[in-house]
This record gives C-alpha cells, structure tokens and sequence, in this order.
C-alpha cells in the first residue's frame, strides 16, 4: 500500500521473489518502474487505486504516518485474521498508530524498520539508489524475508523499540536538517552541522532512555558518522516532500521528541526550534 520510494523497492523485492503483487495507490498509474543499478525494470504488479481484495498474506503498509487514516478501507479490503500487515513507516508506536484502521479481528501489525535510499522521481517511477535492510520483531522474521526475497536483507530483533528509537534518532537528523535546508546530505559536511546534529541527538538519546530504549552516547558518534557518509546523491524523504510541496512528517520524528520531553521534565530546546521551523515551512504547503 503506497507507491512512493519506499513502496517501490518493496513491491519489485516481493514480485523478484516469485509473489503475486497488488499494489493500491491513491493517484492511478499504469506501471511501477524501479531503476537500481543503472538497470530499470517494470514490476509486474497488479495497480488499482480501488480499495478491493482478495485477502492478503502480507500486506506492506507504506503510508506516509500522516496518511494512516486514509488507507483504512484498502486495509478492510485486503487484512483478514491470518494476515500480517507490516508497517513500514517513520516514527514510532507503529502498532498503536496502524490498529484502530485494521478490521475488526485482522492478524497482527509487525512494526517494520528500513533502512534504504530510494527517491520517487516520478508518476509510477522510483530511484532506487542504495541499501535495503529491513529490522523486524524476531518472531516475525522468516515471514518477512520470505515476502521480500534475497533483494532486501532482514534482522530480525528481540528489542524493537530500541532498535525504533535509533531509527528515530537517524531521521531526526537527516530529515529536518535536509529539509530546512534544501540541500541533500552533503549537507552535513558544511560547517558547524555535525555539531548541530550532535546536540539534537543528545537530546533525543535522553528522552529515549527515559521511554526505556537502551541508547548510549555511543549512538550519537555512529548516526552523525553515518549520515555523513551520504552525499549528494541521497536526500531524505522530507526534503523530497517539501520539493513537491506536501505535508512533511516532522510531528511524528522531531515532534515526538518535543512530546515526549516535556511529558519526562526533559529540556529539548534545539528539537523544539527545528521543530518550530519545520511547522512554518508546513504551513507553506498546507
């Protein structure tokens, strides 16, 4: 469910594996093209917009986490008893936020974490740039990387709420700073950045710790390390929806981190600009 870049590498990865692919989208396209190295394929998939079964053995919600709400009818459609409906989305509380739009006895909400650069560079066309790691409750793993085959790798964990906590603190570095900015992730090598993506990251490791992840100072080095690996080629998905002019979804990173500091008596005051300006460039595109 989504056809974005996200939705894209997921939907070619299952139908390389041998599966049957429905793809539901909410603007209609005639074809999902997935470009990875320097090799474009079509997926064979079937493409509807309508909200229509047959039930599903896996279902990929791949949703923005703002747009939850709107796939609650394809979610009716397609989720029965037996059904995993995996939520690979930003943000965390997967499960709270993906429950109350399953049908009434549907199967469980696997909250799925990826780790992928991939750009939707137009209608039905999706750069797959690099990556593809998939983290995942333990118990649900041999379903998953059946689902997805051997074109995305996937760990399966006994700790996915810390595990969604450092994915939490990757996006609240990359996302925001990309996105303010308008620059793609060579951005982090200009001066006086990595030390702003330090303080945001101190921060957030505080209010983590206090919800019970298990985050170390050792988190910090390797987000701001890593993320400065990326240049100029990969961007984030929230520059990309500021470039389109759509909603971006700063509530659910940055904002959780405001949240939930205040309900801990944890000062954030650099999350909370970033998140002040996050909300005035929103507004521009509401």
């Amino acid at each position: 469910m989504g056809a974005g870049a996200v939705g894209g590498v997921l939907a070619a990865a299952a139908a390389g594996a041998g599966h049957d692919v429905a793809l539901r989208v909410r603007t209609p396209i005639d074809q999902l093209l997935v470009l990875h190295d320097d090799v474009e394929t079509e997926v064979p998939a079937e493409i509807s917009v309508e909200p229509s079964g047959p039930i599903a053995d896996v279902v990929f919600l791949v949703v923005k986490a703002t747009d939850t709400a709107s796939a609650a009818e394809h979610l009716a459609a397609l989720c029965g008893p037996e059904t995993l409906t995996v939520a690979v989305q930003n943000g965390i509380d997967h499960v709270a936020r993906v429950r109350p739009y399953l049908p009434p006895g549907a199967g469980p909400v696997v909250p799925t974490l990826i780790y992928v650069a991939a750009e939707r560079v137009g209608p039905g066309r999706i750069h797959h740039i690099h990556g593809g790691r998939l983290i995942v409750p333990a118990e649900h793993e041999p379903t998953i990387s059946a689902a997805v085959g051997e074109a995305l790798r996937v760990r399966g964990t006994d700790d996915i709420l810390t595990e969604s906590w450092r994915k939490l603190l990757a996006n609240i570095v990359g996302n925001p700073i990309t996105a303010i900015t308008l620059r793609h992730m060579d951005v982090m090598h200009s001066p006086g950045i990595a030390d702003l993506a330090r303080s945001v990251l101190v921060e957030a490791v505080e209010v983590g710790r206090a919800e019970g992840a298990g985050l170390s100072e050792q988190d910090v080095e390797q987000i701001v390390l890593g993320t400065a690996r990326f240049g100029e080629e990969t961007g984030s998905s929230m520059l990309y929806d500021r470039l389109a002019g759509r909603p971006m979804e700063h509530q659910y990173l940055t904002g959780e981190i405001v949240r939930r500091g205040s309900i801990h008596g944890i000062p954030v005051p650099v999350n909370a600009a970033l998140l002040a300006l996050l909300d005035a460039i929103d507004q521009r595109t509401a």
